[in-house]
């Protein structure tokens, strides 16, 4: 008998990319990163150094889709059928 992955983030049922969460894990992830928005915007306020912003935006969400492509379901065009195996 062989158990189904646990992941995080499921595949959208229409079009490219992931859902919302599944697990507290992923829960946990988006939190993490919202709060993480938010105090960069005080940390490297865009006025004053743009060039430090964007470089910690893009890190940022080079992070977060890290963290979803390797915790969430394959990635692929999907037109609301789900295929099980």
């Amino acid at each position: 008998m062989t158990q189904d992955p646990k992941y995080w983030f499921p595949a959208k049922r229409y079009g490219w990319g992931w859902g919302l969460p599944r697990t507290w894990q992923g829960y946990v992830v988006i939190i993490c990163f919202a709060l993480l928005v938010l105090a960069g915007i005080f940390l490297f306020p865009p006025g004053h150094d743009s060039v430090a912003f964007t470089v910690y935006f893009l890190a940022l969400g080079v992070g977060v889709t890290a963290i979803a492509w390797l915790k969430g379901e394959p990635l692929g065009w999907r037109w609301g059928k789900r295929r099980r195996p």
